[in-house]
């Protein structure tokens, strides 16, 4: 990218300053790509010379500005960065490391670290240099599929020393006392060997349905115990796998293999923050998509496990326990409840721990996501407790969700000894822009210092980290993905980071959840339907006036756009309704259903969901909709609200996802599952789920108008030929039964930590320099941000420090200000 800059300023030099002057007249320290893009489109309107810079200029993500010199951001391709310094008034470019980029941004923004102050720079790198890592941007998200390579050639290495761990490890497999797989009778890879070809000669004399029993005495005297198969024709096969490893091991055959150890017994799940309850959740503040994730991964994983230990021939009941907050004033909840049996399952538990306030009190009302970091530690502190006494010891697997999860996971994981997985669900940084740079300005409501140190802290302690999709991890070609995000970046006055996460890291895995099959299933489906809710639809959504609701719907059989989502920017329903109430030719098409939380802004307590209410109400008024909008409190339910996609689905209408980023689109999926017609923002996840035309349509929120024209012309083409909304409702759930099932997810999910378990144990990759570098900078950086965010004592849930709004009232001295020993 230097070289064509600089060739372009060679032979070009006056059209470069012309261009690079117009950003510098912006007046902005820091221009974002669009901004770029926009500015370039003017500069060139009605030229038609050839433009060499043009690759540049698409290339750049961001632009910082300061007197007359310009630094550009550039990405060259997924996960590419390089640094360009230009000085426009001289027109000399050069090339610049991350750190000077950082300054400068620094700087530009009056954070200048050249004034005495001594940042504190974070380089992970220098920690990953023995690791394997990937190199190719189409291989981002398959990290295991790596690591069985890596794996493989380990196993092969000449010394058989890798055989020789393979072998030291199946002897680690224990469940209650009993031994499993081998036992002291196999002493090295080359006893195994023999036993395994004297044990299958002995299996191939039995019958296939045979089951262990009937040969246990004897395959103990070999060396071997339950955990191979039910059946002789099983453990043969798995038996089989493991003596090809030895022979030429192959990554294929090694998954198969690891895939079937009987290594998982036991999972803790941790989900702190919002109400987690079974019914009646929905829609409160912080509960949504995530609440509705974890119950079906639990149901899954339990129906997994037990199908996965019953064909390696073990009666052993699986346990899963989801470790939540305890919310004492539940508001019509269970979340007061301590324990509470998961629906669906047979021992599956949530037990909720409840936040306690420095003195060890008990914290009674709900507390925003953004303003529980003070209560984290003592909450891992007694869920520790809790985990050893119910489980008797440690769980075999630790999942983390969103960054208050998995911060607690990263907590427990090294006491507990277990492998860790985490799940981000949605990463903040990348949705507030420039949040990072401008922290200070979001820090009295978001406390985005917190959270963003969190993530940093349990991207890089996790073993394995799984996505839904691979935008989450790398973004597309010219959008930048979630943890791409956090590879550099700079908190002015507190740290900047060189080298954070890197998304080519094989601990990236794309494993996507499904809907639930017994909810959400295709509207042609009519044995199945709940018949007795249906008149109950029809009141809430084409009834009159009604408590809960706002608008009545005028003209009776009309299709429906239907969305549903809690209010926040993000999500950018208000975006939908404005689009609507400014298309003509959508509301000629359809109506519009719009199921959210409270339209009482007084009822809420979210301050961005305040604002959201507010502008409902707005443009119901603004564009007079009342007649044709029907807004409604979000049904709680779950099989309630997969019987309204149903109904959606049969006025013929579709479904509406418009935010303004989406890390997967969970709705999404529930949707086309029930054979309804989606637009969703492609803007994330729903770029992937959905094939545009054939499954689904994507829509860009930052064009309404277009995404407005493709809804009104779909349901045009529809109303003159059905046959086309058949046509994309049966691509939808062929889609969606293709890829998106929890049984895929589930059998994915505990391959992946099979698979990584051996990873840890092979190469010994503790990460332990890593972990004590983090615990460092949790110590001192995490652990200071934390006591500074308000607790509820201090004057209720969302308390906001008293006096000065700055930040410098919030936080300890020593993080925003300049030492008074350094000169």
């Amino acid at each position: 990218m230097i070289r064509i800059l600089e060739d372009f300023l060679a032979t070009h030099r006056r059209d470069v300053y012309a261009l690079f002057r117009r950003y510098l007249d912006l007046g902005k320290p820091v221009l974002q790509r669009s901004e770029i893009q926009r500015e370039h489109e003017v500069f060139r309107r009605g030229r038609s010379d050839a433009d060499p810079i043009a690759p540049l200029i698409d290339a750049v993500q961001q632009a910082s500005i300061g007197g007359a010199d310009l630094y550009l951001a550039v990405r060259a391709r997924v996960a590419g960065w390089s640094y360009l310094h230009v000085n426009v008034e001289s027109g000399h470019c050069r090339q610049a490391n991350v750190s000077e980029y950082l300054k400068f941004q620094e700087r530009i923004i009056g954070q200048d670290p050249t004034d005495g102050a001594w940042p504190l720079e974070i380089d992970l790198s220098p920690f990953e240099r023995g690791f394997p890592r990937m190199r190719e941007s189409r291989s981002i998200g398959r990290g295991v599929e790596f690591l069985n390579r890596h794996l493989s050639s380990l196993l092969f290495d000449r010394h058989g020393s890798g055989a020789g761990q393979l072998t030291r490890f199946l002897k680690l497999h224990q469940c209650d006392g009993r031994q499993l797989m081998i036992n002291d009778l196999i002493a090295d890879q080359e006893v195994l060997a023999t036993r395994l070809r004297e044990a299958a000669a002995l299996l191939e004399t039995m019958s296939p349905g045979a089951e262990w029993a009937d040969v246990e005495s004897s395959l103990s005297r070999l060396g071997f115990e339950r955990g191979w198969g039910r059946t002789a024709a099983r453990a043969l096969e798995t038996m089989g796998l493991l003596t090809d490893i030895l022979e030429a091991p192959s990554p294929e055959n090694l998954e198969r293999f690891l895939g079937r150890i009987p290594m998982i017994f036991s999972i803790v799940i941790l989900t702190p923050h919002g109400y987690f309850g079974q019914s009646g959740v929905l829609g409160k503040p912080d509960t949504g998509g995530q609440v509705v994730y974890i119950l079906d991964q639990v149901r899954a994983l339990e129906s997994e496990m037990r199908r996965s230990l019953g064909e390696q021939g073990l009666d052993i009941e699986p346990r899963i326990l989801v470790l939540t907050r305890q919310i004492p004033e539940a508001e019509g909840t269970t979340c007061d409840i301590a324990e509470e049996p998961v629906a669906g399952t047979r021992h599956a538990r949530i037990l909720r721990i409840p936040f306690r306030d420095a003195d060890g009190s008990i914290v009674g009302p709900w507390i925003s996501r953004f303003s529980i970091w003070p209560y984290l530690e003592r909450f891992a502190a007694d869920a520790e407790q809790v985990i050893r006494a119910e489980l008797g010891g440690r769980p075999d697997l630790i999942i983390g969700n969103y960054s208050d999860g998995n911060l607690v996971a990263s907590l427990l994981a090294p006491r507990l000894g277990t492998t860790q997985c985490n799940i981000a669900h949605a990463l903040e940084k990348s949705k507030y822009a420039l949040s990072d740079l401008y922290w200070r300005d979001h820090e009295h409501d978001h406390h985005f210092s917190c959270q963003y140190t969190a993530d940093l802290i349990a991207m890089n302690t996790a073993d394995f980290i799984i996505t839904s999709t691979y935008q989450e991890i790398a973004g597309t070609p010219r959008v930048v993905g979630q943890y791409e995000s956090y590879g550099s970046y700079t908190l002015p006055g507190l740290y900047r980071v060189l080298q954070g996460i890197d998304p080519f890291d094989p601990k990236f895995n794309i494993v996507s959840p499904g809907a639930d099959p017994d909810v959400f299933f295709p509207y042609t489906e009519h044995s199945r339907r709940l018949e007795s809710v249906l008149p109950n639809l029809d009141a809430l959504v084409r009834g009159g006036a009604r408590a809960g609701t706002r608008g009545v719907l005028a003209a009776p059989g009309r299709p429906l756009l239907f969305a549903m989502s809690r209010l926040d920017r993000i999500k950018n329903v208000t975006g939908l309704l404005e689009l609507y109430g400014r298309s003509d030719d959508l509301r000629g098409e359809a109506d519009l259903l719009v199921a959210t939380g409270t339209l009482d802004p007084a009822a809420s307590r979210d301050e961005d969901e305040k604002c959201e209410i507010a502008r409902m109400h707005e443009l119901m008024d603004a564009y007079e909709l009342d007649a044709q909008v029907r807004w409604v409190e979000l049904r709680s339910d779950k099989a309630g609200v997969g019987e309204l996609y149903r109904y959606v689905a049969d006025s013929r209408g579709a479904f509406v996802q418009p935010a303004v980023y989406e890390a997967f689109g969970l709705t999404v999926i529930e949707a086309m599952a029930s054979g309804l017609p989606t637009f969703a923002t492609l803007h994330g996840g729903p770029r992937e789920i959905i094939e545009h035309g054939r499954s689904g349509f994507h829509i860009d929120p930052e064009r309404p108008d277009a995404a407005a024209a493709l809804m009104a012309g779909f349901l045009r083409d529809c109303r003159g030929e059905p046959a086309r909304w058949t046509e994309i409702s049966e691509g939808a759930v062929a889609r969606v039964e293709s890829r998106y099932t929890w049984k895929l997810y589930a059998d994915r999910l505990l391959t992946l930590s099979r698979i990584y378990g051996f990873w840890k144990y092979i190469t010994n990759i503790e990460r332990e320099e890593t972990r004590r570098y983090l615990e460092m900078f949790y110590t001192l950086v995490y652990r200071p941000l934390a006591a500074a965010v308000p607790r509820s004592g201090a004057g209720g849930a969302d308390a906001r420090p008293q006096g000065s709004l700055h930040v410098a009232a919030v936080l300890p001295a020593h993080l925003v200000e300049r030492p008074a020993h350094l000169p």
